[in-house]
């Protein structure tokens, strides 16, 4: 026999069902397009983006990992297994060698949640 759950006990069962950027502040795209300027020596944005150092980020949202046929991959990206999401993005962001251990990009993340919610919310525009 089911007990019935109480009200707190759902809000917790609810927390954990959260997506991770659940948490993030409100993003600005505008802002978010001032803080990209750390990741445009590597990543291109927009229709015309090209490989460079790093994949082109155009449309990533939604994209398997690893995926662009231009860019010469790590064997840790092609074989991640997963398609970008704002939680895997954000995640990333974060903190790339956690998420994809192995990887050739040579960043230690963005720690400031508002520069990351800024900069997904540019991500998503370029969708």
């Amino acid at each position: 026999m089911m007990k019935s759950l109480r009200p707190a006990s759902l809000l917790l069962l609810a927390g954990f069902a959260l997506p991770a950027c659940a948490a993030l502040p409100a993003g600005d795209a505008k802002a978010g397009k001032a803080s990209f300027r750390i990741c445009v020596s590597c990543h291109q944005t927009g229709p015309a983006a090209r490989a460079g150092f790093g994949p082109p980020l155009y449309q990533v949202v939604g994209r398997k990992a690893g995926s662009v046929p231009d860019f010469a991959y790590s064997s840790a990206m092609k074989n991640a297994g997963f398609v970008w999401t704002d939680e895997k993005l954000v995640a990333f962001m974060r903190a790339p060698g956690e998420v994809v251990p192995g990887n050739k990009m040579r960043f230690y993340g963005i720690s400031n949640e508002q520069q990351l919610a800024n900069i997904l919310a540019y991500l998503r525009q370029q969708d």
